[in-house]
């Protein structure tokens, strides 16, 4: 009892901050909140039914929600065994290698879409083998998007997952062997669903990043609509042309990611549940 009242008061002293420290945190708050509420201020609301249901709305909403979809599913194919490799096998350069597939976080989009176009356009290092070989022509294309999409966003899921698969004990992995399982075998039975939290929680991070990817995209695969205009190059155009759309799919946007960011709380910022600063 007096250890759960101990825990209470520990509790409520974390939400006592010096007067100080209280004032500059809410202006963080009020930096961070105010252009989002100055965004609701100004969405037409009467409108805004009209302008999220129109043709142009809902193929960028479709384009989107399918491209990134795509993007999510190839960042776990290949960004799961990715990080099983970097979490458990040492070897030479590995810090090199791990810093090179993380590079897309820190690298403006943009450079990302011209690099993209270095290797996979028409007379790209491999775009020009690909497209005599395969037909695959991959700039301006929705095959484009989503591969723009994967370079931007896979390195979240990576990160996830590594970080889960070093905290993992080893010792349900190592007795799975020890009754003969095969290491496949041990992987999937015992080592996935050991952090299907982490890689619930990659997996969806990656698909936010792709849902809201600008840069690499439309260097990349363009601007077209209904075959590369997502829903961020939507915005971007209705701009200059109708600011009340731009506004109402900016606001989709934020309430996607914001909801992401939620429901992620305890896997990806630590959040716990069960503490009173977390209500």
């Amino acid at each position: 009892m007096s250890q759960l009242r101990r825990t209470r008061n520990r509790s409520a002293g974390l939400q006592r901050p010096p007067a100080a420290i209280l004032v500059i945190a809410s202006i963080a708050v009020a930096f961070f909140a105010l252009p989002f509420i100055g965004l609701l201020w100004r969405i037409p609301w009467s409108d805004a039914w009209s302008l999220l249901t129109t043709k142009s709305s809902l193929t960028a909403i479709r384009l989107s929600l399918e491209t990134s979809l795509w993007a999510t599913a190839l960042s776990i194919v290949f960004g799961v065994p990715l990080a099983w490799v970097l979490a458990r096998y040492g070897f030479p350069g590995r810090r090199i290698v791990r810093a090179l597939c993380l590079l897309s976080l820190v690298l403006p989009p943009v450079v990302g879409g011209v690099a993209l176009f270095a290797a996979y356009g028409r007379r790209g290092l491999l775009g020009d083998s690909l497209f005599e070989w395969f037909g695959l022509r991959l700039p301006f294309s929705t095959a484009g998007v989503v591969l723009a999409q994967t370079f931007i966003a896979m390195p979240f899921l990576v990160l996830t997952v590594e970080a889960a698969l070093r905290g993992l004990d080893h010792r349900s992995e190592d007795a799975a062997r020890t009754l003969g399982a095969s290491r496949w075998y041990a992987f999937r039975r015992v080592t996935l669903p050991a952090v299907r939290p982490a890689l619930i929680a990659g997996a969806v991070l990656a698909w936010a990043r792709a849902l809201g990817e600008f840069g690499a995209t439309i260097t990349f695969a363009g601007n077209f609509p209904g075959r590369t205009q997502t829903m961020p190059l939507s915005v971007y155009l209705a701009l200059e042309s109708n600011p009340g759309q731009a506004l109402v799919l900016s606001v989709v946007m934020i309430g996607i990611s914001f909801g992401v960011l939620l429901s992620l709380r305890d896997q990806w910022l630590g959040g716990s549940s069960t503490s009173g600063g977390s209500r």
